[in-house]
């Protein structure tokens, strides 16, 4: 990862002037990760600390985060242990990938106390650790059983022991001659070689070496020329002093299309034209921008987990009911002929007796065919045989209004389900989730459950300036759609949505003007950006007065009919939304 010890390095460097603070507030926002909310005498300041294997970390951070509403139990062993403690110092062996954070705190019995607050940054096996001053571990975020693994136990009660550490030059205190050394005695590819000499050291910094000394082509360690060494001992040599002089160059590299690819503390030139770099001014601001968007992400997925497992599984048994009834529909197709077969019996009853099987008859309805063939209940009169198929076609009938009206409704579900999927794709805030199962509620897709605290109170719906100052508003969920639609919107504004795809309805606040075709073009804009097909290249939205706008009795939140439409054709861009 590229958050290796070298940039945990730099990291502690813009850390150490908050030792003297206390902490003021401690959250756990997500199941891996913690804020430490300290104060000093210049202000108040946030650490966010992750041991997420995809996402660890620690950094300050500028970024609010919404809390559950009952903190997990590490949380509120770190409120008791570490509660008003005073930072001491912030600790890192060499450039292993651990920070540890020293606090003075006061314990049950009145006694000043120190604790250690160990922040392990590698990967899958990261942690955070609660030691006390007998090196003895309190708890931790990850408890580590035998089970788990042979080496190295993280468990309360015994004593902490460092990661595994290999046997690596620091290419902060190596010399020259001992970096000659080691690059000599190894082999392959120059950038796995440097991975393999130096601790704390990532590969995209390992491959920034390497393209530098090959001058963007690939070398072997073992074929490196003496200008090709002097040229890596000199790159070596600069980066220790970017980060013992405080000279780094923050860089992020995206792709063209914006998605974070990687960050260092150098100016990264291994990827030529191919991706985009841009600038930041210290190393927390960032680590907190390269993770604000996967962060968001992976909290609200892990908050709605059980809302996406719902809405799957409730999906997934509404279509194999409507296959299963569509089958049955289609079996209902044979009605007429039963029909058919019970008026020839009921014609030829004078011809028939009690105890045939079987009956040869002429087709009046099919002159083609002058005979069928019909079977017979030989415990049966003709008239019952009759009866009967007239009982059978009669059950066909009523089955295919059943049927057609059952698989109707839960196609209706079906949309509804995918609307509901839409609108928890595009949640951005705990109270959206909240939104939403208090919906799913009164749908009764799932139980009410008693809450604490006050009563959910309902977000208004977002709002967007078209260019020509016109409000835009957007529907945040299916029941703020119907508000929004039919409650809120004034019967000359100008309704938009998606053509037959889930999303927000979208109303053009004109008061009966005619909009622009700029603005229109926004506010579809807008509709296609809020709806399931926000990453197509073109989406159809259609778009009518409000007055047209209806919704049928008995409707499922969000789904209404309209008429008088017409339909534009835009790319999706989203608009910046006021405060």
């Amino acid at each position: 990862m590229a958050l290796d010890g070298a940039y945990l390095y730099a990291v502690r460097q813009e850390l150490l002037p908050l030792i003297g603070a206390r902490i003021e507030k401690i959250h756990q926002p997500m199941r891996e990760e913690l804020i430490l909310a300290l104060r000093s005498r210049t202000g108040g300041t946030k650490i966010v600390l992750s041991c997420a294997a995809d996402r660890a970390r620690v950094h300050l951070t500028q970024i609010s985060m919404e809390n559950p509403k009952t903190p997990p139990m590490f949380c509120m062993l770190l409120r008791k242990r570490l509660g008003n403690g005073k930072l001491l110092a912030i600790r890192q062996d060499g450039l292993e990938r651990v920070l540890y954070f020293d606090f003075s705190c006061i314990n049950e019995l009145g006694d000043v106390v120190q604790l250690t607050l160990a922040c392990e940054i590698m990967g899958r096996y990261s942690n955070l650790i609660l030691i006390d001053e007998n090196g003895i571990v309190i708890d931790s975020m990850k408890r580590v059983d035998a089970a788990m693994s042979s080496n190295r136990l993280v468990l309360p009660g015994i004593a902490y022991e460092m990661p595994p550490r290999e046997d690596r030059l620091n290419f902060l205190t190596a010399s020259a001659a001992e970096i000659r050394d080691a690059v000599c005695a190894k082999t392959g590819t120059l950038s796995r070689a440097l991975l393999q000499m130096f601790e704390g050291v990532s590969p995209v910094l390992a491959r920034e070496w390497a393209y530098y000394t090959g001058q963007g082509q690939p070398c072997a360690a073992e074929s490196l020329t003496d200008d090709q060494l002097d040229r890596l001992c000199y790159m070596l040599h600069r980066t220790r002093e970017m980060l013992e002089q405080g000279t780094e160059v923050y860089t992020i590299v995206s792709t063209r299309e914006g998605q974070p690819k990687d960050f260092s503390f150098l100016p990264l030139q291994q990827y030529g034209t191919i991706c985009v770099t841009k600038t930041m001014p210290s190393a927390c601001a960032l680590l907190d921008e390269f993770f604000a968007s996967r962060d968001r992400t992976a909290r609200l997925k892990q908050r709605a987990n059980d809302l996406f497992h719902l809405l799957l599984h409730t999906t997934e048994r509404i279509q194999r009911r409507i296959v299963s009834q569509s089958e049955e529909l289609d079996a209902c197709e044979a009605k007429e002929t039963l029909r058919r077969k019970a008026d020839l019996i009921s014609a030829n009853l004078y011809r028939l007796k009690k105890g045939d099987t079987r009956a040869q008859l002429e087709d009046f309805y099919e002159p083609d065919c002058p005979t069928v063939s019909i079977e017979l209940d030989e415990r049966l009169t003709p008239p019952q045989n009759a009866q009967k198929y007239y009982q059978a076609y009669k059950k066909a009938c009523t089955a295919e209004k059943v049927l057609t009206e059952q698989i109707r409704k839960g196609r209706e579900e079906l949309d509804y389900l995918d609307n509901v999927l839409d609108v928890l794709s595009r949640a951005e805030t705990e109270n959206d989730l909240d939104q939403l199962r208090s919906e799913l509620v009164e749908q009764g897709y799932l139980r009410l459950l008693r809450r604490k605290g006050k009563p959910l109170k309902a977000l208004p719906p977002m709002v967007f300036t078209a260019s020509d100052g016109t409000r835009i508003l957007v529907g945040r969920n299916n029941r703020q759609n119907d508000q929004l639609t039919l409650k809120t919107a004034h019967k000359n504004d100008i309704w938009l949505h998606a053509q037959k795809i889930p999303g927000s309805h979208v109303i053009l606040e004109t008061a009966g003007a005619e909009p622009s075709q700029t603005v229109l073009e926004e506010a579809a804009q807008l509709a296609a950006y809020h709806s399931k097909a926000r990453n197509s290249a073109q989406v159809p939205v259609d778009y009518c007065p409000v007055r047209y706008v209806k919704k049928p009795a008995g409707a499922k939140p969000g789904m209404v009919i309209f008429s008088n439409q017409h339909t534009l054709y835009v790319a999706p861009k989203p608009l910046e939304a006021e405060d």
